[in-house]
């Protein structure tokens, strides 16, 4: 996982948290309730600006964070095992999500390409293919 990641608030301008996403090389930034709790909310990621915004027309200089976040957020333990990590990620689909400690702070985002430097052959195989599955067709 990438530890210590930068966070924003829902009040954060969608830009700042834009330039962060440049700054730290990620694509992905989680919003906290508060800079104080780290307690994550909801995340935004480059293709919730895209899709969220930008698409439908918005001006991304006139919008917060709370604009385009995802949520409910899906988190995981920092001492959660690759094969339960792996199974949350599979099960909603997701490519990176925040680790958050015993206390529910965040302290980490995990990635699907974490997962690759990591992982077993199989398991990242298994992963991306089970992220990348089409939700509106039948299952192979």
């Amino acid at each position: 996982m990438t530890t210590h990641p930068a966070c924003c608030t829902p009040e954060t301008p969608l830009q700042r948290v834009a330039q962060l996403m440049v700054l730290q090389d990620c694509g992905e930034i989680p919003i906290v309730q508060d800079e104080d709790s780290l307690i994550p909310i909801g995340v935004v990621t480059d293709r919730d600006i895209v899709c969220r915004i930008v698409a439908r027309g918005k001006n991304p200089l006139d919008h917060t964070a709370e604009a385009c976040m995802s949520q409910p957020v899906i988190t995981v333990d920092e001492n959660m095992l690759m094969e339960e990590l792996l199974s949350v990620m599979e099960k909603h689909q997701i490519r990176r999500m925040p680790v958050v400690n015993a206390g529910g702070r965040c302290v980490g985002v995990v990635s699907q390409a974490d997962v690759a430097w990591k992982g077993q052959q199989k398991e990242v195989s298994d992963l991306v293919r089970e992220v990348s599955r089409d939700t509106d067709s039948p299952s192979r």
